[in-house]
């Protein structure tokens, strides 16, 4: 094919289904994006699109060019993130990733760090989404459960974090402290809106505690804790958050089957940079405390 531009194009259209939304991204008048589609039909002798009032729908020979443009954009990902990452000083970008959760422990060292190499813009991605190594999306992910098995990636041990089964004093003011699972009838509940959330001690309260006793239910980890340490029920939180606060009580000390594993992963095609082994040794140090009763001074 001579004309990647027309390829990317109508790459764009089929994704977006609009010949404006295409422009956008693209960055070019619409009537460049209707003539690159005419040239590339033409070439090709078939239609890509049906056109129609809502926009444009990709006919099959339309799909079959979407499924390879798209391969092939997925390919120019991956070559420029390891060109950023791939660089031998402490310069230009550096992206890690973690769930929302770790920001508490997180954010502060990473704004050590970046303090530490200030010619680095450092990226901090949170969310539940695995972001791909293997397409230069994150240079450093930190992920949570069991090890990660994807191929081409190197997964070390970071730390665990430790959980234990709190109230707040409000909440035991007014409804009073179980002794242990068996009085857990008539208590009041934090606990993920999603039942079947993987985390070890969101399945262990779920086989004790009767649905509608979770009276507090959130999709975001953050939430819940904040909700435990306002007095709306008893949850889990790591033990490094609960020291944060004194007004929460202990209902159960910390239980081994509570623990969560958490994971150094790089991509193998990054993982020897200096940036990547910089804040890989960084991080390892400062985590050192962070499963038990705070984090490292």
């Amino acid at each position: 094919m001579d004309n990647w531009d027309e390829i990317r194009t109508a790459f764009q259209v089929a994704r977006l289904g609009t010949v404006s939304g295409a422009a956008e991204v693209l960055g070019v008048h619409h009537a460049t994006v209707i003539r690159h589609i005419d040239a590339l039909e033409g070439r090709l002798g078939v239609k890509l699109f049906q056109r129609h009032a809502r926009g444009y729908t990709p006919t099959e020979a339309g799909e079959d060019l979407l499924r390879v443009a798209q391969a092939t954009d997925e390919q120019f990902q991956q070559l420029a993130g390891r060109i950023k990452g791939g660089g031998n000083d402490m310069r230009g970008e550096l992206v890690l990733t973690s769930l929302a959760g770790l920001a508490p422990l997180l954010a502060p060292a990473l704004t050590d760090f970046q303090h530490d190499n200030p010619e680095l813009v450092l990226r901090y991605l949170t969310g539940d989404r695995l972001f791909r190594l293997e397409y230069g999306e994150a240079h450093v992910a930190i992920r949570a459960g069991a090890a990660p098995e994807e191929p081409d990636n190197v997964v070390q041990p970071f730390f665990t974090q430790s959980h234990g089964l709190y109230a707040a004093r409000t909440y035991a003011d007014a409804h009073g402290l179980p002794e242990g699972p068996e009085d857990f009838g008539g208590h009041l509940f934090v606990g993920p809106d999603d039942p079947t959330m993987r985390a070890p001690f969101n399945r262990w309260l779920r086989e004790r505690v009767d649905e509608e006793a979770i009276r507090f239910r959130s999709s975001e980890s953050r939430a819940l804790e904040l909700a435990v340490i306002e007095g709306a029920g008893i949850g889990f939180l790591p033990l490094w958050e609960a020291a944060q606060h004194p007004g929460l009580l202990e209902v159960m000390p910390p239980q081994k089957a509570w623990d969560v594993p958490m994971w150094l992963v790089t991509h193998v095609d990054l993982h020897r940079t200096v940036k990547v082994q910089s804040v890989l040794s960084f991080l390892k140090d400062r985590a050192k405390g962070w499963g038990g009763e705070g984090p490292a001074a």
